[in-house]
């Protein structure tokens, strides 16, 4: 059942500018698929969905293409492009995205090598990153602070 969900989710958004995950479970149900909000989210988790945005400032999803050049350059852009502030406090790095954007920004942050970063947790326009340590943290805010150049 997982993997045809699945199947059903990548033809949907190749389909349709979906830009939220109510939107996505309708499109489910339509297709005879009952899903929980729980489970489409951990769908667009385990699909590595991101949010693009599109011409007119929409944001749905799309899949990563994170493995290419094009596609690293790509999610260069989404961080410069919606990060607002970065800071952190103990272990746990805070960073502000334009609405919308925190999806696409995080799949971006997990991408970059060696950051020190365990794993980031996304929401509309928040990203929370966890470190192992406090220095990693600071450090880890330090680095992005000036590759972004939020200084």
């Amino acid at each position: 059942m997982k993997n045809k969900r699945h199947d059903a989710i990548l033809e949907i958004i190749s389909e349709n500018d979906i830009t939220t995950q109510e939107e996505l479970q309708r499109e489910l149900r339509e297709r005879g698929i009952e899903v929980t909000q729980a489970t489409v989210s951990r769908d667009i988790r385990r699909l590595h969905l991101i949010k693009r945005q599109i011409p007119g400032g929409k944001s749905i999803y799309a899949v990563s293409t994170g493995g290419t050049k094009q596609g690293k350059e790509w999610l260069v852009r989404v961080l410069q492009d919606s990060v607002k502030d970065v800071d952190y406090a103990q272990n746990i790095m805070v960073i502000k995205t334009e609405s919308g954007m925190a999806m696409a920004a995080a799949a971006s942050i997990d991408s970059i090598p060696d950051t020190g970063i365990m794993g980031c947790i996304a929401g509309d326009d928040t990203i929370i990153a966890v470190l192992k340590t406090t220095e990693d943290a600071q450090t880890a805010c330090i680095r992005l602070r000036h590759d972004l150049r939020l200084d």
